[in-house]
This record gives structure tokens, sequence and C-alpha cells, in this order.
């Protein structure tokens, strides 16, 4: 039995509110579960200076917890001048999970930055702002679209993220904290809506596990992401 009581295969509640702050071109508020992550995406007509000239544009990721999403309060980086180590590899996966759907060239030489602010954490806050990432990038893109500064959509597919893991010997989707912290096998699964794979994160937290244990995982990562492509498809139409 899950901490939650939900079944093996059952995903958290999910709920996306788009268009929640005033002066960002895409935002919204994506909740799984009691991960609450405040995503908003912002244009700007310029592109790092390894890619100028080329015509390509960018899309990158900044990611940051507020001191009262967790337990306890945690001190900001900002405080310490610098940021961790966890958060800028979580930034990097976000970024490079954005890209992986996006079409460069038709974006143009223009930059979106994806900021991914948590709000509240239990679990799964990585893959909460993938998922609430694309949705931010969505609506950004929509407005370029609308304004005729693009004439071809550079969004490939949706991209979204889920936690798959084995919890007392059991393969689960979309992990809360409760047993992320108790998980012997832990995982992120980064997908496209279109079935493709964009990044697999596996670990063992204290056990190891099997090949066929890694594709009942895949399966249920599957069938996680395509039920928050339906989330962020209806959040944007």
């Amino acid at each position: 039995m899950r901490p939650s009581g939900r079944d093996l295969s059952e995903m958290r509640a999910v709920s996306i509110e788009t268009n929640v702050t005033k002066h960002a071109e895409g935002s919204c508020l994506i909740k799984m579960g009691d991960t609450h992550v405040l995503c908003t995406a912002s244009l700007e007509e310029r592109v790092p200076p390894f890619i100028k000239g080329s015509g390509q544009g960018w899309v990158t990721a900044e990611y940051g917890m507020l001191p009262r999403s967790t337990s306890s309060r945690m001190r900001r980086e900002a405080a310490s001048g610098k940021q961790g180590g966890r958060t800028v590899e979580i930034q990097r996966l976000i970024g490079r999970a954005l890209r992986a759907g996006v079409d460069r060239n038709a974006l143009g030489e223009r930059q979106i930055t994806v900021d991914c602010d948590v709000i509240q954490a239990d679990g799964g806050t990585r893959c909460a702002a993938i998922t609430g990432g694309w949705v931010a990038l969505r609506l950004a893109v929509n407005k370029l679209l609308k304004a005729r500064d693009i004439v071809t959509d550079p969004l490939i597919s949706p991209v979204a993220a889920v936690s798959c893991g084995i919890y007392a010997g059991q393969p689960v989707l979309d992990l809360d904290y409760p047993e992320d912290s108790e998980a012997g096998v832990d995982g992120n699964f980064i997908l496209r809506g279109d079935g493709s794979l964009i990044e697999v994160q596996m670990s063992a937290e204290g056990s190891v596990f099997s090949r066929d244990q890694m594709g009942q995982l895949m399966d249920l990562a599957e069938k996680g992401v395509q039920e928050l492509v339906q989330a962020q498809l209806a959040a944007t139409a």
C-alpha cells in the first residue's frame, strides 16, 4: 500500500493554471499533488554569444526553491552568493529537456528563458518544473505566432516528465516525498508527447533493480507522461 493510498500506476492530482503573472509572455502554476511550481517564460530578442549570427534561437531555464517550500526553512542561495550543485544540475536538465522539443531554426535568433520557482515541494519538483515549463514556453511562442514574429511553429512536440521508482518492492508511478525518501530505486523520465525519449535518470537508492523492473518503470513513465501531455494541451488550448 502506498502512503497516499494511490494505485501503483496512479498519478497524483494534476492541475495547470495559466496566465498567473502579469508581465511574463507565458506563465503557469502547475500542481502535482502537493508539489507546486510557478513557471514563467520570458522572450528576449537576443541569443547567447556562442550562437550569435547562426539564425538559431535558444531556450534556457533557471530553477529555484523558495525558503519555505520545504518543512523547514532553507536559506536563500543568493544569501550565500552562489547556487548549489543540485540547483545548477536541475536547471540545466530543464533547459536541455525543453530544447529537445524545439526547432531552433524556426524560433529565429531570440532567446526564451523559462524560470521555475518551487513554491511547495513534495517530491518530483524537477518533473513538475519541466512539465509546467513547457506550458509557459507554449504560451510565449503563441504570442510570437500571433504577432507574426515567426511564421512556423517551432514547438515540435510537448515535453513532460514524471518520476517512477521501486517502493516497498513494487514499481510505482509519480513518487511523492514519503515514497521518494524511502524508495529503493528512483528514476526521472523525460519524454516528448510523440513518445520519444529525451532523458532517463535512474539510480539505486539502497537496492538494485533488474532489466525487467526498468522496463516496468518505463511503461509506467509512458503512461504518466501521456496523462501529463493531455493536461498540457488542455491548459494551452
